[in-house]
């Protein structure tokens, strides 16, 4: 009986030892919205145009407007992955996540975004872009009542999956899909409808790219408005406007 007993305290005891040298699983900080910015580096995005994109991006993170609706939100703090996409196979985290809630923070991404060198300068797939985006959201350490992916581009999908399917299958996983078009006074010679498709742009991206709660799509005139376009859009995300007040924000679009 005794032999028992002691057997008995030695097993608690390595188990408790064991116990005392597993890492324990640290809980996934609270933020307001998981946001993932995923920028359009195909062929069309010539060097000038790559160029006003990073710094458009890196300028809006900034932003003092941007700050404080960020700061706004119950915890004060979002968390931002950036990503750059082109063809099928073309995609790249230039950012992981990352916690933004004060100037400091905005200024470390930002100088991070202006810093990286240019990926790729493939094909577009919008499909491809949209996926990885959400295989981010997947791995984010941080936890929120909001996933948001970012979409921008200049062009329509040619390359990949359809858009269509991929968006779907996102949205119907509690993700929304927004979209920031960039439009284009010349389309490009060897595929004008690209850039420049039957309806536009913008009707495209409505009808195509994005979705789920209060998604909506803000046109920039060309790639010098994307800074002024890619504040809007974020104090919209951020602030979950949902589109109460869409007339106030310029370059907007209708929702889907």
């Amino acid at each position: 009986m005794k032999r028992t007993i002691r057997a008995w305290i030695s097993a608690i005891a390595v188990a408790a030892s064991f116990t005392a040298l597993t890492p324990k699983t640290a809980a996934a900080e609270d933020v307001d919205l998981l946001l993932v910015m995923a920028a359009d580096v195909s062929r069309s995005v010539d060097a000038a145009k790559f160029q006003l994109q990073r710094n458009g991006y890196a300028a809006a993170i900034t932003n003092p407007r941007v700050l404080k609706a960020i700061q706004s939100g119950p915890n004060g703090r979002i968390a931002v992955a950036f990503v750059e996409w082109s063809g099928v196979t073309a995609q790249k985290l230039i950012i992981d996540w990352t916690k933004i809630g004060d100037m400091k923070s905005g200024q470390d991404f930002a100088s991070q975004i202006v810093e990286a060198q240019r990926p790729f300068a493939d094909r577009t797939s919008i499909s491809g872009g949209i996926e990885f985006a959400y295989a981010q959201l997947e791995r984010s350490p941080f936890k929120a009542p909001r996933r948001t992916i970012d979409i921008s581009g200049d062009g329509t999908n040619n390359s990949g999956r359809d858009v269509t399917l991929a968006r779907d299958e996102v949205v119907a996983k509690g993700v929304t899909i927004n979209g920031l078009v960039i439009l284009s006074d010349r389309p490009i010679p060897w595929n004008p409808d690209h850039t420049n498709p039957p309806g536009g742009l913008t009707n495209y991206y409505r009808n195509n790219v994005i979705g789920g709660p209060g998604a909506f799509v803000i046109e920039a005139e060309n790639f010098e408005a994307f800074g002024q376009a890619i504040i809007n859009k974020l104090i919209a995300e951020i602030a979950d406007l949902r589109g109460r007040q869409h007339a106030r924000l310029p370059f907007l679009a209708l929702p889907r």
